[in-house]
């Protein structure tokens, strides 16, 4: 691939456009972001003498989209830094500009009239050979290429985003009738290496693969609704992370959307898929009518099938709303007998088989939406995707789903979903009978190591491609298993690197994973060359087990609990100290402990989304597996001569003391979490592991040595605790923390300033975590901090006292 991204143009500065710039810009690319010049000024402009030959009013709506755009949570931007990678302008003073950029994207609003306007803009001034592509999610490339030239309509493709472009991964491309194939291989290429994507090639058919298949799936759930008697809350319960959708589940996650774009697909589907067998699915059911004609249409006007409101005694309360009155009442819980017999079932894809033979309403649920789902997805093969594992990854990425239709089929048996079919009517598709007649049992199967999936064109199990570029952990956990614990699995990814996957329940770490940690550096120190601690399940580590931590403090064993922290301690310090490199490859939630081990491993392969942080204040405690010890001893690292000593050390503590948590990785740099010239970001989490091994093989052909432990780690002594306890004092003085928080801050102070030594002194890594280990058994037996570990325990949410 010699073709080089450099600089974006993105036309049309909305939800969208200025969501994408975003991500372009959280890559390192440079990007301009045009839009319509206004009208006329407004009343402010107008008040402040300003007219229509103004910079300022003539660049007011791509400047106010943007700045609305960086104001939304979550972010779109990995750091507020990067801001400074997109430059502003209009259509009408520096559309001329793109004749310098690489690729120029269509964002503007889903109207024909208006987007072939702009492409005969566009035409003007494009360099031939630029890629140009539109956002569209649905609008035929046909109609778009209309007037086009030959340069331009070899050159453009669909390239949609879903909302928001930073963390729905999926990336749909869409070639147009006439577009080179070296170009839409670019694209697909584009959009998993360097925009962190799932890219999945789609047809030219109506709302492409994700949406065909997404609003199919929520019209069966509205249609379903009412006929099963299910309330809004018992959609959401049955729909949500039993089945590994995300917490909003179904009429949450309109809501957040906008019932008024759902409804806009759906019409879209109805009008242009005449000939499709559930055409009749597509029309909008009652209820929807009516919340259309009240604009109930989710967060943006304030409600939708939930309603946030204040009660009679000034307390916040949700509402729900009733389907059969379409009045809002208060919420109601949702129980079924099925749900509880998968609690004890770790991972969603092993649940399907105990929801579909449920007895009561919520097995009946599950049995009418699968045979619909099945049904459906199995007659889209071949019209929308020649192949069925892009239909699976599509939901898989677009919607947060864990696993695919294909991917959940099999997990029920293909038999027992023809069986549920059947029951609704619907009768298996040509091609899926050729494949159990040809003794093919499941749509998926998996061989040294790699994902084959059933071909329907060629009738055999065909190698998933692409995945040369990855290391799947689940495909190879069985076959290239070294050791395994109840905490850990340790897997050989071969070249001599080992890997140590986290099993525990959300990868707390307790005394198994601990264990196994340990067994990992013994094997990779014996007969391997390196160590990569890594995970594919949706978190690397919320931290240490708190609920161990709780029952030694509460039964007050001690000297049990004081093992226990020198345990995590020591096993930190051999991530740091051991005789072959270690990498850590953190992901998603790395709290506490989870971000301890990556303090200490020699690399961090960082996902870009990872959110890590040490958040220890939040229960009572300080870190205590060598955090405060590692933040202490990375301030000293960037001290200076001077004064500047003790505000970069303030920076490193109130890190800790805040609690601080970074929105991304990027954002960990700043915090000196991550190591600016030692760690990297990788924007594709699929690839991590093989990044990361590549970096451990790195480090150990390049002649690894085992470290020499620190004994030069400069604390600041008396006077810096003094200062610190003075800053604490007020802070209690003034209410902003509390006499506990007061207490946790100064054992932190105390910690990080080397103690009781009267001027600055040079110590040991040791001595660091002596004190930090003190400071952390004293605190753990507090009765405020047991408090707020219990509180923790069953909300999982902070209490400050």
């Amino acid at each position: 691939m010699t073709r080089r991204i450099k600089k974006v143009a993105i036309i049309g500065s909305g939800i969208m456009g200025s969501a994408i710039a975003c991500h372009f810009a959280n890559i390192g690319v440079e990007v301009l972001l045009l839009d319509i010049v206004p009208r006329e000024p407004n009343e402010q402009e107008k008040a402040k003498g300003l007219t229509l030959e103004n910079k300022v009013v003539r660049n007011r709506l791509v400047n106010d989209s943007l700045t609305i755009s960086l104001k939304s949570k979550p972010s779109p931007i990995y750091n507020q830094k990067f801001v400074d990678r997109i430059t502003t302008g209009n259509l009408e003073d520096d559309l001329h500009k793109i004749k310098e950029v690489d690729w120029v994207m269509e964002v503007v609003v889903e109207r024909l009239d208006i987007k072939k306007s702009v492409f005969e803009k566009i035409e003007k001034y494009r360099t031939p050979g630029t890629i140009i592509s539109s956002n569209t999610s649905g609008i035929p490339i046909k109609f778009m290429n209309e007037g086009r030239s030959e340069d331009f309509r070899k050159h453009f493709a669909v390239t949609h985003f879903f909302n928001p472009p930073r963390y729905l991964k999926l990336f749909e491309v869409v070639p147009g009738p006439d577009c080179k194939q070296e170009v839409t291989d670019f694209l697909m290429y584009y959009g998993s290496k360097f925009l962190g994507k799932t890219s999945v090639l789609a047809k030219d058919t109506p709302a492409f693969i994700g949406n065909r298949i997404g609003i199919f799936g929520i019209q069966s759930l509205f249609h379903q609704v009412k006929e099963l008697g299910l309330t809004v809350e018992e959609v959401d319960k049955l729909t949500g992370p039993v089945i590994g959708r995300p917490k909003s589940a179904t009429f949450r996650t309109v809501d957040v959307v906008g019932l008024d774009t759902l409804v806009h697909v759906a019409n879209g589907i109805y009008e242009n898929c005449p000939k499709d067998e559930a055409h009749e699915l597509f029309k909008l059911p009652s209820f929807i009518d009516t919340m259309m004609k009240n604009k109930w249409l989710g967060e943006k006007t304030k409600q939708g099938f939930y309603k946030k409101t204040t009660n009679a005694e000034g307390k916040r309360e949700i509402l729900a709303l009733d389907l059969d009155t379409m009045e809002y009442r208060s919420l109601k819980k949702a129980n079924f007998a099925t749900l509880e017999l998968t609690k004890t079932i770790d991972k969603p894809i092993d649940r399907f088989k105990v929801l579909v033979s449920g007895k009561d309403k919520a097995g009946e649920f599950y049995r009418k939406n699968f045979a619909a789902m099945f049904a459906y997805v199995q007659n889209r093969i071949p019209e929308i995707s020649d192949e069925l594992y892009r239909i699976d990854d599509a939901m898989k990425a677009g919607f947060g789903w864990e696993n695919g239709p294909f991917e959940i089929w099999d997990a029920v048996g293909v038999e027992k979903g023809i069986e549920l079919m059947k029951a609704e009517g619907k009768e298996p598709a040509a091609w899926v009978k050729e494949m159990l007649a040809s003794g093919e049992t499941s749509f998926y199967t998996v061989k040294d190591g790699a994902t084959y999936y059933y071909d329907s064109s060629t009738k055999k199990q065909v190698k998933k491609p692409g995945q040369d570029a990855f290391i799947i952990l689940n495909n190879i956990r069985k076959t290239a298993e070294v050791f395994k614990n109840s905490g850990v699995v340790i897997e050989d990814l071969g070249d001599g690197i080992l890997n140590c996957e986290f099993q525990s329940k959300m990868n707390t770490i307790g005394g198994d994973v601990l264990a196994g940690l340990n067994k990992a550096i013994d094997l990779a120190e014996k007969d391997f060359k390196g160590l990569v601690i890594g995970n594919q399940a949706a978190n690397f580590s919320v931290g240490a087990n708190i609920a161990m931590i709780f029952m030694m403090a509460v039964e007050q064993e001690y000297d049990e609990l004081n093992m226990a922290i020198k345990y995590f301690q020591d096993t930190m310090m051999r991530m740091r100290y051991s005789a072959i490199p270690t990498i850590s490859a953190p992901h998603g939630m790395t709290l506490g402990g989870g971000c301890e081990l990556s303090l200490h491993a020699d690399k961090v392969v960082a996902a870009a989304e990872t959110y890590i942080g040490l958040v220890e204040f939040g229960v009572g405690v300080i870190p205590g597996g060598g955090g405060s010890k590692e933040m202490a001893l990375r301030a000293q690292d960037l001290f200076h001569k001077g004064d500047v000593q003790l505000n970069i050390l303030q920076e490193h503590f109130l890190t800790i003391a805040m609690a601080k948590v970074a929105t991304s990785a990027y954002e960990a740099f700043d915090m000196n979490v991550l190591q600016k010239g030692k760690d990297v970001v990788v924007v594709n989490k699929d690839s991590q592991i093989a990044e990361a091994k590549k970096h451990a093989v790195l480090l150990a052909d390049s002649g690894y040595t085992q470290p020499v432990k620190r004994k030069d780690v400069l604390v600041l002594g008396k006077q810096a605790l003094g200062m610190f306890m003075v800053g604490t004092d007020a802070m209690e003085a003034s209410r902003y923390i509390s006499e506990h928080d007061h207490k946790i801050a100064n054992k932190l102070a105390y910690v990080m300033t080397g103690g009781d030594l009267s001027e600055p002194t040079k110590v040991t890594e040791q001595y660091l975590l002596d004190l930090e280990r003190e400071a952390f058994l004293s605190l753990a037996t507090e009765r405020k901090t047991l408090e707020r570990i219990q509180y923790m325990l069953k909300t999982g949410k902070p209490l400050r006292n």
